[in-house]
């Protein structure tokens, strides 16, 4: 993922809410959403790799990875960054435990941001800062930055995300993708540094990439919503290289027991709205 945008413990009718962008090249192999049928899980995958770049389970767990923008190649890791998800939605550890357990071997892997969360709580680690970051109650973003990066479309996307917690209106996929698909970019002044030059800057700081040369772009929108009463809504709207609509993905399911009260709130290091 490029823009991961989460709302946790919000409202009790909507205790996670997550709506995400990817941004590749249209020329790498991928298998659009799907069931995997050797694990309880809904997730695309990278045909190239073999990882995944964020995926749900059926018990409520999930798992997203941003790469970190490192254009000097100084980062580059031996291994996958998409195998982070699923080592984690595989398993049966805790977000922290998942973390910790794999920080011996962050260092193989380019630079990333890695958000795993289950119904009871969400983590963040980074292998380009320091820490495990449990998050609490509030809406947090992550891109392609060092986690305390709070880069134009990071808090345009929690602008957006705050906007559907704000009525009495039920969430639903559509309105998130909706609101991820917002093509305006950052002014000269607002722009991050992060080695490129400016006019590549420029066009890749709006939340939502149309394709420009090299066919790099937004190739899919997701959203996961789980609700209060358990039940859950995974969807991925993909689009074609010309920037229409390609395909959507819907999947619902109901996790196999009520959510428990949570547990004392944990502040994170993101920044947060809310």
């Amino acid at each position: 993922m490029c823009l991961i945008i989460i709302a946790h413990r919000m409202s009790p009718d909507y205790p996670l809410v997550l709506a995400a962008n990817r941004d590749e090249f249209f020329s790498r192999p991928t298998k659009q959403a799907h069931e995997w049928p050797d694990a309880a899980i809904i997730a695309g995958r990278d045909l190239l790799a073999g990882g995944t770049w964020l995926g749900v389970g059926r018990e409520g767990r999930f798992a997203a990875v941003t790469n970190i923008r490192e254009p000097d190649g100084n980062g580059a890791g031996k291994r996958s960054r998409g195998e982070l998800p699923l080592g984690f939605l595989f398993g049966d550890e805790t977000p922290e435990e998942y973390l910790a357990g794999r920080s011996a071997v962050f260092g193989e892997y380019a630079g990333f941001n890695l958000l795993v969360g289950d119904v009871d709580s969400v983590c963040h680690a980074s292998n380009r800062s320091p820490g495990i970051h449990a998050l609490g109650r509030g809406i947090y973003g992550l891109s392609n930055g060092a986690p305390d990066s709070n880069w134009p479309k990071v808090l345009r996307g929690k602008d957006k995300m705050a906007e559907v917690f704000s009525g009495n209106a039920a969430i639903d996929a559509d309105a998130l993708i909706a609101r991820m698909r917002d093509e305006r970019r950052a002014g000269e002044s607002e722009l991050p540094e992060t080695g490129i030059p400016d006019a590549q800057e420029k066009w890749l700081s709006s939340m939502f990439i149309p394709v420009a040369e090299g066919n790099y772009g937004t190739r899919c929108i997701s959203v996961f919503i789980r609700r209060g009463d358990g039940a859950c809504e995974f969807s991925e709207q993909n689009f074609a290289v010309n920037g229409e609509c390609a395909g959507r993905r819907d999947f619902a399911f109901s996790l196999p027991q009520p959510i428990a009260s949570p547990p004392p709130e944990k502040s994170g290091a993101l920044s947060a709205v809310g």
